[in-house]
C-alpha cells in the first residue's frame, strides 16, 4: 500500500514529518510493505493560506492514504474528494508514522478537525 507522508527532508524513513501539509517540501511515498520510499518535491508548496491544491501536486498518484501531522479542511475536502483518505500522525519520522499505520492507530482526519489557521509560530497540540 502507498502512503503519503508530508516530510522536512529526503532522509528515507528516518525523514521527519512535517507539521503542515500545504507547505511540506517534500511527499515521501511509502511502500507500507517494503518500506521503500520515493521522494516528490511539492511544487506547491508556496501558496496562500487556504489555496493548497494537494491532488495536483501529487500529480494524481493512486494512494492508499495521506498521513500529516497538520493540515486544513480545504485541503482534506480536495484529498477526499480524490478518495484519498486522510490520517493523522502523531510520528516524529516516516518509520513511526509507518509503524503506527500498520498497526492501525492513525486516527482518520475530519474536516472539522483540521487547522484553521497558520503561520510562523503555529503549532498543533
Amino acid at each position: 500500500m502507498d502512503l503519503c507522508i508530508p516530510v522536512l527532508e529526503d532522509r528515507g524513513l528516518d525523514s521527519r514529518v512535517s507539521a503542515h501539509f500545504g507547505s511540506a517540501p517534500i511527499f515521501m511515498i511509502v511502500d507500507t510493505e517494503s518500506g521503500a520510499c520515493r521522494a516528490i518535491v511539492n511544487g506547491d508548496g508556496h501558496h496562500e493560506h487556504g489555496q493548497c491544491n494537494p491532488v495536483a501536486a501529487l500529480a494524481g498518484m493512486a494512494l492508499d492514504g495521506v498521513a500529516v501531522g497538520g493540515i486544513g479542511a480545504g485541503a482534506v475536502a480536495k484529498l477526499e474528494a480524490a478518495d484519498i483518505p486522510v490520517f493523522r500522525s502523531a510520528g516524529r519520522t516516516v518509520a513511526e508514522t509507518v509503524a503506527a499505520w500498520k498497526t492501525g492507530a492513525l486516527p482518520r482526519v475530519a474536516p472539522e478537525g483540521t487547522c484553521d489557521h497558520g503561520g510562523p509560530g503555529h503549532t498543533h497540540h
